[in-house]
């Protein structure tokens, strides 16, 4: 049989600045996207490709990821969470789970992106290569940090560091396939990107390998800008769930574009929205106008507003 990866490491811990109220009171990779966790779009994305256990680092509002999976179960995978006390960044975040990978080969795999490029590719290139790190490309994105050389497949540089005269050619997807002797180049409870990690197995000639895969979508949620595109996306391809059947909106309530109402949300009489997204058991006042607003779980909005989160 060929090789393959059944594990998966999934960063959950990450603090989301960037998205400000978005991200206060929850994790980012929780975000509602389609009335959904974003998170779970990862593991939709990850079961597909034969995963089926999941290792996920918490930090920020760590006790979110318990109400959104109490049973710490996604589709009858288990789910293992592991909790970061002081944030770790990536490395440090794996050196911390290493117990729980063991001595098999695993996917790292940011839970804030959402792409469905094709992962099976990447794996058959991995074990082909005998490569100990294979990071997953896309010449069609921005921003481009990776130098590769796509004769060898060998990654070369990674944020001009070591080739500062050599454009980067290739955007970093957040996904990578990792054999377990990586882990024993992370120092141990120590707060560490992997980047300066691969910069150095590219100076010691590891084993580093990439593969472009420009399949597919892929999407960074970094901000709200982003976040609103990816939810027009996501209606205008349809096979989203953009009004929870148990909301509560009002007959003559006007929801057009692509506006989502989660969970036990209310839309008052005569209010109007146009490309918001209302989170769980928020609450539009009638006679509200909303146009590109974000509400929050359990807010209450009334009056007019653009542009706004609450």
């Amino acid at each position: 049989m060929p090789e393959t990866i059944r594990q998966a490491f999934v960063l959950g811990a990450g603090l989301g600045t960037r998205l400000k109220r978005l991200t206060a009171a929850r994790p980012k990779p929780l975000i509602s996207v389609a009335n959904r966790p974003l998170i779970t779009f990862a593991f939709d994305h990850l079961i597909a490709a034969g995963i089926s256990r999941f290792v996920v680092n918490t930090h920020h509002c760590a006790e979110e990821y318990d109400r959104a999976f109490p049973g710490k179960i996604y589709r009858e995978k288990p789910l293992v969470f592991r909790h970061e006390p002081v944030l770790l960044e990536t490395g440090g975040g794996i050196a911390n789970v290493a117990d729980l990978l063991g001595e098999k080969p695993f996917i790292v795999y940011n839970g804030d992106v959402l792409t469905d490029l094709p992962l099976q590719p990447a794996i058959e290139r991995h074990f082909q290569s005998g490569n100990e790190v294979t990071l997953v490309l896309r010449s069609n994105c921005e921003p481009r940090h990776v130098t590769l050389d796509e004769a060898t497949g060998r990654v070369l540089d990674i944020g001009a560091r070591l080739h500062p005269s050599i454009a980067p050619g290739f955007l970093f997807t957040g996904i990578y396939l990792v054999q377990p002797e990586f882990i024993r180049r992370i120092p141990r409870a120590e707060k560490i990107s992997v980047i300066p990690i691969f910069i150095e197995m590219i100076r010691a000639e590891a084993r580093i390998g990439g593969v472009v895969v420009d399949e597919g979508r892929w999407h960074d949620l970094g901000t709200r800008e982003q976040y609103l595109a990816v939810n027009r996306l996501l209606h205008e391809t349809g096979g989203a769930h953009f009004r929870s059947p148990d909301a509560r909106i009002a007959a003559d309530a006007r929801l057009c574009g692509a506006t989502a109402i989660g969970s036990g949300a209310q839309v008052g009489s005569g209010a109007y929205l146009r490309d918001c997204i209302v989170w769980e058991n928020a609450e539009i006042a009638p006679g509200s106008s909303l146009d590109h607003c974000i509400i929050t779980a359990g807010r209450s909005v009334s009056g007019t507003h653009t542009g706004e989160d609450f």
